[in-house]
């Protein structure tokens, strides 16, 4: 196992109800004026703003709001957002809503902070966070972890560049998460999540170096129930228990808790980042669902012992000790197999897109910054692996 530094700061306020505390939740916090930030309009059809901010005003906590945040959310109105943070002298900001929305609120808190330097110049990486405001979350979906985690990703129109940032600073300082704030979510929406909560964890389990077999059985545990609980609610989508472990398996998998020990890149994310750049259209979840696997079919040989470890004790499978690959291959197709049952698509073309080769090769160009980076996956991942990889998803 190796060093690790493990931080992990958000209060979580689980269960029935707990967003009708808000206020007083705020109000202990110190903060006295906030900045509501939320998604397309479902927090305002299901009357839960209106709940929410009832609750603030009993507490004595201002607020302004600033919705319209889209899956795959865009700098444009994040640098809106921030500049209503600073006119209104905002204190913290509340995202209401999943991932989406909790990155918008990551993006706005920095650059509110420090209104000076631009959030683009974070996510492009020329600069690190050195300030961010509070945040709070009232989650709605179960999918990203961006409630307890430290990543904040955004989308650049200009270019339709996706890009990220990593920075303990924007760890939310608590969330609320009622598992049925999640029981309107589409069947479809649901599939996307549960795909990304495996991937968060997966990604980490098909780490490139050391060994830690107590993380590994952290992060089996948290898949098999996953998967049980992501079936689930498939069916009923109004079953508590099984949005509650989708719920909470959600903070679990990305506040790095199922890493620990080990070194991890999440090659899949990153390239899928790139196909929903460049096709918005994309919900993030179903473009994983797409390329996890295709990323799983390039990579397995150069990890033969790992993949027989997951599809045995992930998926029960038996081991073929005589042809290892077969087993390997098995719980490959398992995996796509699982996605499927719940509507995901394994295929760019289910995604409704059929890109070009070169759009292929715009989106592979992109992914290693314009040839300046290498994947340290298995073995290295430079432009023409990732295109490789996208055309084993056709």
């Amino acid at each position: 196992m190796k060093d690790f530094e493990y931080y992990a700061p958000t209060r979580i306020f689980f269960g029935h109800g707990k967003e009708e505390n808000i206020g007083d939740i705020i109000a202990s916090c110190g903060y006295h004026k906030i900045m509501i930030h939320y998604g397309g309009g479902s927090a305002k059809r299901t009357g839960l703003l209106d709940r929410l901010e009832a609750s603030l005003v009993e507490a004595g906590i201002a607020y302004v709001e600033c919705g319209g945040v889209q899956p795959n959310p865009k700098l444009s109105l994040a640098r809106e957002a921030i500049r209503i943070c600073v006119q209104e002298k905002v204190e913290l900001i509340l995202a209401v809503g999943g991932g989406s929305v909790i990155d918008s609120a990551k993006c706005v808190a920095a650059g509110a902070a420090m209104p000076e330097i631009d959030p683009w110049v974070y996510l492009n990486r020329e600069k690190n966070v050195e300030k961010a405001l509070p945040i709070g979350v009232v989650l709605t979906l179960s999918a990203s972890g961006s409630e307890m985690s430290s990543s904040c990703v955004i989308t650049n129109e200009e270019g339709w560049l996706k890009r990220s940032f990593n920075s303990d600073l924007v760890r939310p300082l608590f969330a609320i998460c009622n598992p049925e704030l999640t029981y309107s979510v589409s069947k479809f929406q649901t599939g996307c999540g549960t795909v990304d909560i495996m991937m968060h964890t997966l990604e980490r389990y098909f780490s490139t170096d050391g060994e830690a077999p107590l993380t590994d059985r952290l992060a089996e545990g948290l898949l098999k129930e996953v998967i049980a609980a992501g079936r689930i609610a498939d069916q009923n989508p109004t079953d508590y228990d099984a949005r509650a472990t989708l719920m909470w398996a959600s903070s679990l998998s990305h506040n790095g808790l199922t890493g620990l020990g080990r070194d991890y890149f999440m090659s899949a994310h990153q390239i899928e980042h790139e196909l929903s750049g460049m096709f918005d259209q994309v919900a993030h979840g179903a473009g994983l669902s797409v390329l996890f696997p295709a990323w799983c079919r390039y990579i397995y040989k150069y990890a033969l012992d790992r993949f027989c470890q997951y599809a045995v004790r992930v998926w029960n499978l038996e081991m073929d000790f005589a042809h290892p690959e077969n087993t390997a291959l098995t719980g490959i197709q398992t995996t796509e197999a699982y996605f499927r049952s719940l509507g995901m698509p394994t295929r760019l073309k289910e995604l409704g897109i059929d890109p070009t080769e070169a759009q292929i090769e715009e989106m592979a160009e992109k992914a290693t910054f314009f040839g300046t980076r290498i994947f340290p996956d298995y073995i290295p991942l430079g432009k023409k692996e990732i295109v490789d990889i996208f055309h084993l998803a056709e």
